[in-house]
């Protein structure tokens, strides 16, 4: 595997990710920002921040897997959230959790969550990229 992914000491320990990825595949493989539409392109779960963490990351899944790749190979995630608060992080873990369950792994790449005003189309609550890397 070309990803290995640690929580050094000294650093908290956060179960939703880890600290640090260490990558020594060859090739790099980067996900568009996915956000929550089905494949016709309908938004799913307008106004539903879990539901749509859970297809936006369950739709990275979809792109990693056309190219042979999981999120086992993920080096770094980066997560987009309209109007981020704090008290926001349960609805986000929930969403998380949901499209672990489906996909049968945790997402647990080191990633940054960014606050944001908007994203591309209004009902867009959330949008994660990926880059991923292989042997």
């Amino acid at each position: 595997m070309a990803i290995t992914l640690i929580n050094p000491d000294g650093l908290p320990t956060i179960p939703v990710y880890r600290q640090v990825s260490i990558a020594t595949g060859s090739k790099l493989v980067f996900i568009a920002g996915q956000v929550a539409w089905n494949a016709e392109g309908v938004t799913v779960g307008a106004g539903d921040l879990a539901a749509q963490v859970e297809r936006s990351y369950l739709n990275v899944g979809t792109a990693l897997a056309e190219v042979g790749v999981s999120f086992d190979d993920v080096a770094k995630l980066t997560v987009y959230v309209v109007d981020w608060t704090p008290d926001k992080m349960p609805l986000f873990l929930e969403g998380v959790a949901r499209a672990a369950a489906k996909l049968g792994t945790t997402p647990m790449a080191p990633g940054t969550l960014i606050g944001v005003a908007s994203l591309d189309v209004p009902d867009h609550l959330v949008e994660v990229e990926a880059t991923a890397v292989i042997d």
